[in-house]
């Protein structure tokens, strides 16, 4: 992997991780896309440039988690179910990884539900503040989390479609979102170097200098997409995500069934 295809990869992962689209779906169509081989290193670096975007909404919600404790436990409630289906289910979620076709399906799947969501969940009474969340819907959210463990699916783009399921509102559900990637992308991200360092791998200069720029990049982004993305989606609702992921994994399906490969080098 070269740096420029380092710094493609960060640039995807910090624009799509906390949008509706997918970013393990992106990463994995833009490595098919550069013809990168899909090595352990690359595979623990998809995941580990997540630690410059988990920074990113620390950065952006700094009160916010330091405001109470009920704030952590709230979070570790809802992040408990993805924790224990990824420690039961991580193999196949990885077989999966290396599915394109499976990424492709679940966009369209994803994007017609977003094309409706605001008109299933339009509650003019809707909670509007992340704070009034309650343990046991917190918890529900998380079991949403659940689904985004299959390609494509979307972290953001579950817990966010639970918590306006919950009556929560557009903006308060997607802060939600956002809170709720920082245990979920660090307890993924430690276990994927873990099982990385227990393989007998060892990191090179050149691995750790592409995780440095990898997070760096993925930081920067993040921070514009998060910024970008409360302001549209307050406004204007789901309706364009949904459209961008049918046809983005229309195209995929389209070239996939036809016999051509995803890979442009």
């Amino acid at each position: 992997m070269t740096l420029i295809e380092t710094i493609i990869l960060a640039i995807v992962e910090g624009l799509t991780e906390f949008l509706p689209v997918s970013s393990t779906g992106h990463l994995i169509i833009t490595t098919a896309l550069l013809g990168i081989e899909p090595t352990a290193f690359v595979k623990l670096f998809t995941v580990a440039i997540q630690l410059g975007t988990i920074l990113s909404v620390v950065i952006l919600y700094f009160k916010r988690f330091f405001k109470s404790w009920a704030f952590y436990f709230k979070l570790f409630v809802a992040f408990i179910p993805a924790a224990i289906f990824g420690l039961l289910f991580s193999d196949a979620i990885d077989n999966m990884l290396e599915s394109p076709m499976t990424v492709a399906i679940t966009l369209v799947i994803g994007g017609v539900i977003l094309l409706f969501v605001d008109k299933w969940f339009n509650n003019p009474h809707a909670i509007d503040n992340s704070d009034e969340i309650s343990y046991f819907t917190a918890l529900k959210i998380g079991l949403f989390q659940c689904l985004s463990m299959i390609p494509g699916t979307s972290r953001s783009g579950a817990t966010i479609v639970g918590g306006m399921t919950q009556n929560l509102s557009r903006k308060a559900a997607a802060e939600f979102s956002f809170f709720l990637a920082v245990p979920t992308m660090f307890g993924a991200t430690a276990k994927k170097i873990l099982d990385f360092c227990q393989e007998g791998h060892q990191f090179t200069q050149q691995q750790y200098n592409m995780l440095i720029i990898g997070n760096i990049v993925g930081f920067i982004v993040a921070i514009i997409a998060i910024k970008s993305f409360i302001g549209y989606v307050t406004k204007y609702g789901f309706k364009a995500f949904g459209w961008y992921r049918i046809i983005v994994g229309g195209v995929i399906i389209v070239m996939l069934l036809s016999g051509h490969s995803l890979s442009v080098l």
